[in-house]
């Protein structure tokens, strides 16, 4: 198992290959607490830990340092997709197309497991929750004429009823 010093040196190195730095990458050791992931190690192995006001919100546990670095990455990546989708927002677009085809773009810099296993977790995701391209729309429309009227000018989602990709 590497040390936290050396986690954090392919941390830094795989950041760089994507542009990222400062405040999206963990900290080592110790939570800043206000639920920035943080990186520990033990005899049980690596651990991603996010803490928010003393709250443990999410720990996972692994020996495998490829499994860590996905964990870490999922969220750089993700934060990263998020800024760009807010300076090249398309107004009549579900934010998420463009985040997580980001997402994958920037993952798939690093490793196409690591894209092909987001993009698996996307899908999983629009299943549930489809994309609503209309959702903007909706709400405009609710504010002048009730949302009953702009549900039915523009209908909500349905799982089967969506173009996902």
């Amino acid at each position: 198992m590497l040390e936290l010093s050396e986690i954090k040196v392919e941390v830094d190195r795989l950041a760089h290959r994507i542009g990222a730095s400062g405040c999206v990458l963990p900290t080592y050791g110790s939570t800043d607490d206000g639920a920035k992931p943080h990186i520990e190690t033990d005899v049980r192995g690596y651990h991603y830990v996010v803490v928010e006001r003393g709250k443990e919100l999410r720990r996972i546990t692994t020996r495998d340092l490829g499994e860590l670095l996905f964990h870490i990455f999922e969220a750089v990546t993700f934060s990263l997709a998020c800024d760009y989708e807010l300076s090249h927002h398309v107004e009549s677009q579900d934010r998420r197309r463009m985040i997580f085809r980001r997402q994958s773009e920037l993952l798939a810099v690093l490793s196409r497991e690591w894209s092909d296993r987001a993009s698996r977790q996307h899908e999983q995701i629009l299943r549930e929750h489809p994309y609503d391209d209309l959702a903007n729309a909706r709400v405009n429309l609710a504010n002048q004429v009730g949302w009953k009227a702009a549900c039915e000018k523009y209908p909500l989602p349905t799982n089967s009823s969506v173009n996902q990709k």
